[in-house]
């Protein structure tokens, strides 16, 4: 396995009215090369989360934004650093925590999600006794979880309503 350490690149995405808080695990390669979240063409993420919203699929960054600051919603990702072969989660090691409670501490976020196990996992590990706010798992939007149906994964996100 050829591990690379990978710095997180993307700001998070919030304003002080967010109220939940969306987390993946890191940036994989397309989304620190588009420099946004969930940027890899067959990720299902926007797609998901459009529908929940009940909102029309965001084509830009800049829609993409807005979407989720007019739901007061933030983004971001457990992990600032990592050693990680690819978009592989299961090949993460040597993981650094992002500040999360530095963002907690700039809005009015209560209720937080991970977008995958991984990220649920380290999130527990690394960044829970810290915060004591505790994580909710949802399924992955990732190509990979190709178990999980377009449709499963919409009802599965409704909770952030």
């Amino acid at each position: 396995m050829n591990l690379q350490t990978v710095v997180h690149n993307i700001p998070p995405l919030y304003d002080s009215e967010s109220r939940v808080l969306l987390l993946g695990s890191i940036p994989s390669p397309k989304s620190r090369e588009a420099g946004f979240f969930y940027a890899h063409p067959q990720n299902r993420f926007w797609r998901v989360l459009s529908a929940v919203l009940d909102e029309e699929l965001p084509a830009t960054t800049d829609e993409k934004c807005a979407m989720c600051l007019r739901h007061h919603i933030a983004l971001w990702d457990t992990i600032a650093r990592c050693d990680i072969a690819g978009a592989s989660d299961t090949s993460i090691k040597n993981a650094v925590p992002n500040d999360i409670g530095r963002l907690l501490h700039e809005t009015k976020i209560t209720r937080i999600f991970a977008t995958g196990d991984k990220s649920a996992q380290l999130y527990r590990r690394l960044v829970e006794p810290q915060i004591h706010i505790p994580i909710t798992q949802l399924p992955s939007t990732s190509p990979a979880n190709a178990a999980w149906s377009l449709a499963r994964l919409i009802d599965a996100y409704r909770v952030i309503l």
